[in-house]
């Protein structure tokens, strides 16, 4: 290592730790575009995914969003109680449950809509720049979903 090489073990050299600077003021970022929606950015996520695929299982909406069901059970209960989404028994599976989003819920995509837009603003990015950046993303988080099953 010379004089002008970064010290490895540097807190701005490492990943981690812009990933989690990153993750936490983007996240603080849509709490105000999300908060006039009514939903927090964990909820906006299901939301999303509701959104894409208009029904899933616990389990599916758990995969779609990288988390455990423990976490996503209570923000689907959650939506429920708004009234934004509803369970109800798979017609394949009396054990399973479907998740899908209500009449109120499909109208708040509407709403919705807007968020990328204002976040771009926020953001003060391109659509472009945006895309790159979650390209690398999602690299990194294949990679590192590898890595862990290795």
């Amino acid at each position: 290592m010379t004089c002008d090489d970064p010290d490895p073990l540097a807190l701005e050299e490492q990943v981690c730790f812009a990933l989690a600077v990153a993750s936490r003021s983007v996240v603080s970022a849509y709490g105000a575009v999300l908060k006039p929606l009514g939903l927090t950015h964990p909820q906006y996520l299901v939301m999303l995914a509701l959104w894409q695929h208009d029904r899933a299982s616990l389990k599916d909406l758990s995969a779609l969003l990288h988390l455990d069901p423990g976490t996503v059970s209570p923000l689907v209960r959650r939506l429920e109680d708004a009234g934004l989404v509803e369970r109800t028994r798979s017609a394949h599976d009396q054990r399973a449950l479907a998740i899908a989003p209500t009449a109120e819920g499909r109208a708040l995509r509407a709403r919705a809509v807007t968020v990328p837009e204002q976040m771009l603003a926020r953001l003060g990015m391109s659509v472009g720049e945006l895309r790159e950046v979650n390209g690398v993303l999602h690299a990194i988080i294949d990679a590192a979903e590898a890595s862990t099953q290795a």
